[in-house]
């Protein structure tokens, strides 16, 4: 399924040329979001920053969302990661994309200019109607909550 998605520069950095989300393969589900910062940030352990990617879109399709995953080479190796874990823009959102990157790891990480920091997925959306009850149809599970179906 393609999609056509609007992108706005909403800042301009000099010698970031390279901003605008891209696929790295023609495989790729996500597209890389980078730093569009003026000079590096040092993140220390546990902290939290909130990184400006320089771009806003828009979703002409509002059964379409766009969602924020961290890299999985930047969370495997030095433990950064999104502190939300997964942001969603939704198709009526048309402000700058900005990452709130946790530093999960025990040294210092540096993020610098222009660096892949986060990937952009786009996503099918449904739209539920819900209907409130006094009873739920039984199933095999049931109610049963957390490790309940006995997987590890």
């Amino acid at each position: 399924m393609d999609i056509e998605v609007k992108v706005k520069l909403v800042r301009e950095i000099e010698g970031q040329a390279d901003i605008i989300p891209s696929y790295a393969t023609s495989g790729s589900a996500g597209m890389d979001l980078r730093a569009c910062i003026e000079e590096p940030i040092v993140m220390e352990a546990g902290q939290i920053v909130k990184i400006p990617t320089g771009i806003a879109i828009q979703i002409s399709d509002r059964y379409v969302g766009g969602f924020v995953f961290p890299r999985s080479g930047l969370s495997s190796k030095y433990g950064i990661s999104l502190i939300n874990c997964v942001g969603v823009i939704d198709s009526d959102y048309t402000g700058e994309i900005i990452c709130p990157v946790v530093n999960h790891g025990d040294k210092l990480f540096t993020v610098n200019p222009g660096d892949r920091i986060a990937q952009l997925v786009f996503m099918p959306v449904c739209n539920a109607t819900l209907v409130q009850t006094d009873d739920l149809q039984e199933t095999q599970r049931g109610s049963g909550g957390f490790g309940s179906t006995g997987l590890k």
